[in-house]
């Protein structure tokens, strides 16, 4: 019989975990799991009792070690957490995850996970001015809040348009510094031979044209925050003064006899692996392991489909205000064309073809066609084979991602529309499409586990491949142990 509390109300009992994991050797390891929660991993309760957390949800976004990891250390629960699932449907649950405390033998540590459906309207979430309701986006959230109490260095991560800069913003809105100046500097913008000047200042008289005095965005920053932008871009010889800087926390103007000190916290931002530029001698290692105290990576739009409707109302509402009329929504086609894109822009991209379509509709909802003049202009962005091999060409090169659109058969239905052709540069066909095993692992890898996304990518019918799956003898397991 359950108890009753003072005032009378019943105490709820606490949900059953869907997952009970255990740390013993350094390791997370699966000590129970919920029959619904195994359908997911694919494998049986009995099989994953024992088995290496890591192997047995591969691919979860976040990884569900780290967050047993992060609820173990901290001691204290996470609720809400956004988990998305791979697999062919990409299931979205958000986990409540608790410390076990210490398993029966006092040997390891427990931390328990209980999963719930995601609603099925989802609640419009923005923090900071940054939408999204994904898992990828959440885990933003969580570290902007986790690190913007902090005076350490942050280097932010993301292809460019992934909207780095609202997050260094955010960070200052949520740091003590708030009430001091946000100051941003565009490295990559600036030259070479200007830039120590503008970082630092200078004295009037230091060089030809230094007419006055000029305090430097540290100065300016006094206090505050300074975000440098494209901190890969930076010249070898500032990157020395800059270490010397963040080390002794003074500046010297270019043509000055003496330093002032400064109390700024600096948020760097990169669309390039700082690490690859250290192995090429193009950025000082030493400054590197200065300023990546802590790093926040910002998933690309690509990888966050379940943000776009966020976003196109998040929009829509924007250009309604700035317009002085209203347009209420896409239609569910024009949305789903949307997140059939790439987006190689990212967030800015889809933002400037809302903007784009806005302008030229005049009805009070935006169709499919309204995108038909964009995509011919995506098709022409770059020419050459836009198939498999290309893709995984570009994926050696990072924040350089394939442009075509990822899905065809949204638009090849309506008469007197676009056709546009498959990822594979062909259009499909009943014609045997000579598949082998190679190229469906390869084209399943490129496409997250995905079947349908392989299909797009080899430019056959979902049921095409199906069949060649049937006829090599390959089955999920087999194309899932490839990524």
């Amino acid at each position: 019989m359950a108890q009753k509390s003072e005032n009378n109300h019943h105490i709820l009992p606490a949900p059953i975990p869907d997952l009970v994991v255990e740390n013993r050797t350094g390791e997370w390891r699966v000590l129970r799991l919920a029959p619904r929660l195994a359908h997911l991993a694919g494998v049986s309760p009995e099989d994953a009792r024992g088995r290496s957390l890591d192997r047995v949800f591969r691919g979860t976004a976040p990884p569900l070690s780290e967050l047993a990891s992060e609820v173990d250390s901290r001691e204290r629960s996470l609720d809400g957490i956004h988990v998305r699932f791979p697999g062919e449907e990409r299931r979205l649950l958000y986990a409540e995850i608790r410390p076990g405390g210490l398993t029966e033998d006092y040997k390891g540590r427990m931390v328990t996970f209980v999963f719930r459906a995601r609603e099925a309207t989802a609640e419009k979430v923005s923090f900071r001015g940054i939408v999204g309701v994904g898992p990828g986006i959440r885990e933003v959230f969580r570290k902007i809040t986790l690190y913007a109490p902090s005076d350490a260095s942050v280097v932010i991560t993301g292809e460019t348009g992934a909207g780095k800069e609202l997050v260094a913003r955010a960070l200052h809105e949520g740091s003590p510094r708030n009430r001091f100046p946000f100051v941003a500097v565009n490295c990559s913008a600036i030259s070479e031979e200007l830039l120590e000047s503008e970082l630092f200042g200078h004295e009037k008289g230091a060089f030809t044209g230094a007419v006055r005095t000029h305090r430097g965005r540290f100065e300016r920053a006094n206090l505050g925050t300074l975000f440098l932008d494209e901190i890969g871009d930076m010249p070898l010889y500032t990157q020395s003064k800059l270490l010397r800087v963040l080390e002794e926390g003074r500046i010297e103007r270019v043509g000055a006899e003496e330093e002032h000190r400064v109390d700024v916290r600096v948020v760097c931002a990169t669309n390039i692996p700082l690490e690859q530029a250290v192995g090429r001698g193009r950025f000082r290692a030493d400054l590197y392991h200065r300023l990546s105290v802590l790093r926040i990576h910002i998933p690309p739009l690509r990888e966050r489909p379940e943000d776009i409707p966020l976003l196109v109302e998040h929009f829509l509402a924007h250009f309604s205000r700035k317009y002085s009329r209203r347009i209420e929504r896409l239609t569910p086609e024009a949305l789903s064309l949307l997140q059939s894109y790439l987006w190689p822009g990212n967030v800015r991209e889809l933002r400037n073809v809302l903007e784009r379509v806005y302008i030229e509709t005049q009805a009070e909802v935006i169709g499919a066609r309204a995108f038909t003049e964009w995509i011919r202009e995506r098709q022409d962005f770059t020419p050459g084979d836009w198939g498999l091999e290309s893709l995984e060409r570009r994926r050696v090169e990072p924040v350089v991602p394939p442009y075509p659109l990822y899905s065809a058969s949204l638009l090849n239905s309506g008469k007197g529309i676009l056709e546009i052709e498959t990822l594979s540069g062909k259009s499909r066909s009943t014609r045997p499409a000579g598949l082998n095993k190679e190229k469906i692992r390869r084209a399943y890898d490129a496409a997250g586990g995905n079947i349908a996304g392989a299909a797009r990518l080899l430019g056959v019918h979902r049921a095409t491949l199906y069949r060649y799956l049937e006829k090599l003898g390959l089955s999920r397991e087999d194309l899932r142990k490839g990524l």
